[in-house]
């Protein structure tokens, strides 16, 4: 009696086709970041975790920096919904916490290495900012200025993009101009006390001082 013909088996890396391969090779890559960072990041070990071949990781990516990015921005996350503390300093104070927590963890330091990684080549480190994230997160500043108006904190001429931006711009340069690994928390209480309240309070009619300090103020 004839003996059945066995088929051939399947790998995972033979049924894996398109957007499940992508998937698993951007999972694989997450997970050489979370435990060892970007200088352990390869193509030869992200292939061996996705189970498949470095040739489709260069069919998508030219290079294990620009790997490296697309895993990070599936891995990127940031809490955007404005804290309500009842007064545009704690409020201020409270974002910047949530930022420097973030920017300090595993992940920031993750994405600190993708930059030095990324060097002078502009559209890596474009991609590495998320347009719909910064969207929400500016949207979230310009409510807790919009909060303190209504208080009577702060003048109507404070609620301005480039002022509800001011503090995230001042802890990021901690961070990228300074190299620090984290902040401390006295030098975020500096920025909202020295840098953005007197800001806020300065945007009154015609430049001049008329906002108020509000009723949490003395």
């Amino acid at each position: 009696m004839a003996r059945a013909r066995k088929e051939p088996r399947q790998t995972s890396a033979t049924r894996r086709r398109g957007a499940e391969l992508e998937k698993a090779i951007l999972q694989a890559a997450a997970e050489v970041l979370k435990e060892s960072g970007v200088p352990a990041l390869t193509m030869d070990e992200v292939a061996r975790r996705a189970g498949t071949n470095k040739n489709a990781l260069y069919r998508r990516w030219p290079n294990r920096v620009a790997l490296g990015v697309a895993a990070y921005r599936r891995l990127a996350t940031t809490e955007t919904v404005p804290p309500d503390t009842g007064s545009l300093r704690g409020d201020t104070l409270e974002m910047l916490r949530r930022a420097n927590s973030t920017w300090s963890s595993p992940y920031g330091e993750i994405l600190r290495g993708l930059i030095a990684a990324a060097g002078s080549t502009p559209e890596l480190l474009t991609e590495l900012r998320d347009p719909a994230a910064e969207s929400a997160h500016e949207a979230a500043w310009l409510t807790m200025l919009g909060r303190a108006v209504a208080r009577g904190e702060a003048a109507p001429e404070a609620l301005h993009p480039r002022v509800a931006y001011a503090p995230m711009a001042l802890l990021r340069h901690e961070y990228v101009m300074l190299g620090v690994p984290t902040v401390p928390d006295a030098v975020l209480a500096e920025i909202v006390d020295e840098v953005f309240l007197p800001l806020v309070r300065g945007r009154g009619p015609r430049g001049g001082t008329s906002a108020s300090r509000g009723p949490h103020q003395s």
